[in-house]
């Protein structure tokens, strides 16, 4: 039973990192999206998503990207080392 319960763990946590590098890979897009006030192109649950990662927030009734978002953003157009 304790190997079932740990697996079940070690999907979910799997299953997070997988959503959050799907957002991380989407997050220049979905800026793009929100420059060009094209909000209704987002998923509702990639907003969510966002908002609870601290990547975007809500203010005056609009999405803005955080300071973490743009960092994130930061490193998706940073030229890789190496």
């Amino acid at each position: 039973m304790a190997s079932t319960q740990k697996a079940r763990i070690e999907l979910k946590i799997a299953t997070a990192a997988a959503l959050r590098e799907r957002l991380r890979q989407g997050l220049p897009l979905t800026v793009s999206r929100l420059n060009h006030r094209q909000a209704d192109q987002i998923e509702d649950s990639d907003i969510d998503a966002y908002v609870g990662l601290n990547w975007l927030e809500w203010q005056g009734g609009g999405l803005r990207l955080t300071i973490t978002g743009k960092n994130v953003c930061a490193q998706m157009t940073a030229p890789s080392l190496g």
